[in-house]
């Protein structure tokens, strides 16, 4: 089992295939994702890897969490998840995944959450169809109607579906096919829909319903970033010679 990734979905367009059909698809970024911390059997009882995504801004990352980056060699990051995988798939501390990771035409699961609605009544909330336009029915029109029984059960059971708060729900939406990659700007082009608004966090996963392809990169695609320390170490004699003088 391979390592997920950590995107934002940056919208959605559409791309022509060789016959001239246009295929709707959501483009996913992945901006930075590098491997945090792992998680071993030997320490933690399971094996996953920790990731981050994005460039948080140090002033409001917390004195603890930049001590975990610092160790990990690896700029503070906006959002981090967990991803489970097998022990022959753990990628090294620091190691950045590219969007190779993935393979034209494979199937990917896609978790995110759902854009927030607010307050809905039943017929938006759960396609409801209202009750009669007229024989009695005044200003109710649009209401769910009775949502209980008499004196037996006596009451509204559990989960009945009626006006409430809708949406901003953890969705996960299985079997979108992989259309294209753009290695160089980190881009994943999966077709149709992908729950959330633009700007979100999204986690990309193997399908669990469809074969991996054999030509996908085991234990995964990701790259070795050159250190930050070098630039540090260069810039210290500057401040030195500065005030010297």
């Amino acid at each position: 089992m391979r390592s997920g990734v950590i995107a934002q979905k940056v919208g959605m367009t559409r791309v022509f295939t060789d016959s001239g059909e246009h295929v709707p698809v959501t483009v996913l970024k992945l901006d930075g994702v590098q491997v945090v911390a792992q998680r071993t059997m030997e320490k933690n009882g399971y094996t996953a890897l920790q990731l981050g995504i994005g460039r948080a801004k140090v002033k409001n990352v917390s004195k603890a969490e930049r001590g975990r980056f610092a160790q990990a060699n690896v700029e503070p990051k906006m959002k981090l998840a967990e991803f489970r995988v097998a022990e022959d798939a753990l990628l090294p501390v620091g190691a950045e995944i590219t969007a190779d990771h993935f393979v034209v035409g494979q199937f990917v699961d896609v978790t995110g959450t759902t854009i927030g609605k607010g307050f809905a009544g039943p017929m938006k909330r759960w396609n409801f169809g209202g009750l009669r336009a007229s024989h009695g029915v005044s200003v109710s029109h649009r209401s769910h109607g009775s949502t209980g029984g008499r004196q037996d059960p006596g009451k509204t059971f559990k989960n009945k579906k009626m006006a409430g708060h809708m949406g901003t729900d953890r969705v996960t939406t299985q079997n979108l096919r992989v259309v294209s990659l753009d290695v160089e700007r980190g881009l994943v082009l999966v077709e149709g829909s992908v729950p959330g608004h633009a700007g979100n966090w999204i986690f990309i996963r193997d399908a669990v319903k469809k074969a991996l392809p054999a030509e996908a990169p085991k234990p995964g695609k990701f790259r070795i970033p050159e250190s930050n320390a070098a630039p540090e170490t260069q810039a210290a004699p500057a401040a030195n010679d500065s005030s010297e003088g």
